[in-house]
């Protein structure tokens, strides 16, 4: 039996393997590839795999991992930078489309109003990752349409929360077993003890676990914070992945939240992965065959629908007619949140099993024509004059600091000085629990992990300075980071000679030697004191001999 397991997850992650990087390739993206490699292998299809249920199990754990990240990621600081276009459009757009689409549900298809209530707002949503994606590969983050329709993702995102509360409390079981008043107190209590625990133990705890300095015990911690959480929302009556949302809201602000997002995602790039093949795999392509034209209609009148609320909305936001457009295309598919909220929904024994499997056709093959209604946004967009890259939503900062040790802090204090903004990343977790409290920000984490900097914001840095003591993860580092961005400037520190000619061969631009700075000070410091001759050597010519040995020992 365990064999037979183990050959199901070989097929699976066979099928990943070859579909991914051809959807990939036809710039579909990731979502679609793992969406068709779970139908071919269903049982629908070659029906390689029949244990769909126990692999659906397995993967709602992406689910929960990347809606943790999710929760992390919307700091309150940066929606209220931006809580006009959020709350506003974002929305109007989730209240109006899905309120349209209930209607239609309950009045036009004579659905449960149970039923109803769920379908229109998960509707509504689009997809986070493959919108997301599709900007990114347009370069249009900077433009107003850009901006705009990470505003609405941004708000859908927040409306995922109140969604997946809501299914447990439309339940059949919730409604005849408990009172709905009680339940949602229940809920509410226990949220708020999960809220107060996090604020005031969370932080404590991880400074002592990362003390340890032992990073199998931190990438444990990270998963514990996660699946527990996730728990005790379960007990109080709402989904795990509500609760991983908040639990990644809870560090949104600490010092450690790069370090963990680097331990949780290989965990939640494969989950997530999984969890769409198994929705891939529930596609029932019987349904598709035997009713083409409902589900043809069904997919066309969705994408009607949203793309003639989000089209005069964006218009009443201030954007001209061509953007409106290019934000309405690019919106109008369903999303990864729907799958979500569907298969709960089922299982909550809110949907049926037909109208299930309708949703679940309607929402893929709406993501699945999304590269087509990406294309016809970016060829609105291109007919807008394009926004100036000043005004883009800011991503991160412009230097990154490698080591915030006895060299690092004295640059940021330099930096901070000059009014440059900087993210310090260190190691230690004293020294980070320390500057973080006087407001430095400075985050903990493995600076040779490349996931730790692409959280802190690398690909958006124009500078890089490593001021790591040990020299060999100084020159790891450095190799890293250049393979991989080989246009961002890195200014390296040295022992000495050897070591920066070994930083410049693996692609810093400039490298500076402590030894010979501090000899040079010295060295000036001595000979400005001797009573030197101004007529045989002046302060200009001390300048030329220090500049000179400078020069030639770099040259070495």
């Amino acid at each position: 039996m365990q064999s037979d397991f183990l050959l199901e997850i070989i097929f699976l992650l066979s099928a990943a393997v070859i579909a991914v990087p051809i959807c990939q390739a036809l710039k579909l993206g990731a979502v679609p590839g793992f969406l068709i490699a779970g139908v071919v292998v269903g049982p629908f299809a070659l029906g390689l795999i029949h244990d769909v249920e126990h692999i659906t199990h397995i993967s709602e754990f992406g689910v929960v991992l990347l809606l943790f990240v999710i929760g992390m990621e919307l700091k309150p600081s940066f929606l209220w930078q931006i809580r006009r276009m959020v709350f506003g459009l974002g929305t109007l757009q989730v209240v109006l489309s899905g309120a349209t689409i209930t209607a239609l549900c309950y009045y036009v298809f004579q659905l449960p109003l149970a039923a109803s209530i769920i379908i229109g707002p998960a509707l509504a949503l689009s997809s986070t990752a493959f919108v997301l994606q599709l900007l990114t590969d347009q370069k249009a983050l900077s433009t107003e349409y850009g901006r705009s329709s990470v505003a609405i993702l941004l708000l859908q995102d927040l409306a995922v929360v109140p969604l997946l509360a809501l299914v447990p409390l439309l339940s059949a079981q919730a409604a005849t077993d408990t009172h709905l008043g009680w339940a949602f107190a229940r809920s509410i209590s226990i949220l708020v003890a999960v809220i107060l625990t996090g604020r005031y133990l969370l932080n404590p705890i991880l400074h002592k676990v990362a003390a340890s300095a032992n990073s199998e015990v931190f990438t444990a911690s990270a998963v514990l914070i996660v699946i527990g959480t996730a728990y005790l929302a379960e007990l109080a009556g709402l989904s795990m992945a509500m609760g991983a949302f908040l639990a990644g809201m809870l560090i949104s602000d600490s010092a450690y939240r790069h370090q963990i997002r680097a331990e949780i995602q290989p965990f939640r790039g494969i989950l997530l992965g999984m969890f769409f093949m198994s929705m891939g795999m529930l596609l029932n392509l019987d349904k598709l065959i035997e009713q083409p034209l409902l589900v043809a209609g069904l997919v066309i009148a969705l994408l009607t629908i949203k793309i003639t609320i989000l089209y005069p909305l964006s218009r009443l936001f201030s954007l001209d007619s061509t953007r409106s457009l290019a934000v309405a295309f690019i919106l109008a598919q369903s999303g990864e949140f729907a799958l979500v909220l569907f298969a709960l929904a089922e299982k909550a024994q809110i949907l049926d099993t037909h109208t299930f499997d309708i949703l679940l056709l309607v929402v893929l093959i709406s993501m699945l024509v999304t590269p087509v209604l990406g294309y016809l946004a970016e060829r609105f967009n291109k007919l807008s004059k394009a926004v100036s890259s000043s005004t883009e939503i800011p991503d991160g900062v412009g230097i990154i600091i490698a080591g915030y040790g006895r060299v690092g802090r004295r640059i940021g204090d330099i930096l901070t000085i000059a009014n440059q903004p900087f993210i310090a990343i260190d190691d230690n977790a004293k020294t980070v629990a320390h500057y973080h409290k006087l407001g430095v920000p400075i985050y903990f984490g493995d600076v040779t992990k490349p996931v730790v900097l692409k959280s802190a914001g690398i690909k958006h840095a124009k500078y890089m300075i490593v001021t790591v003591n040990d020299a060999e993860t100084a020159k790891t580092l450095v190799d890293t980071i250049h393979r991989k961005l080989p246009d961002l400037t890195i200014y390296a520190r040295g022992h000495d000679i050897h070591t920066c000619h070994e930083l410049m061969n693996l692609g810093a631009t400039s490298t500076v030697s402590e030894n010979l700075e501090a000899s040079l000070e010295l060295s000036k410091l001595v000979l400005n004191h001797f009573e030197i001759d101004k007529d045989d050597m002046t302060l200009e010519q001390l300048e030329l001999i220090l500049q000179d040995y400078k020069t030639n020992y770099y040259k070495q």
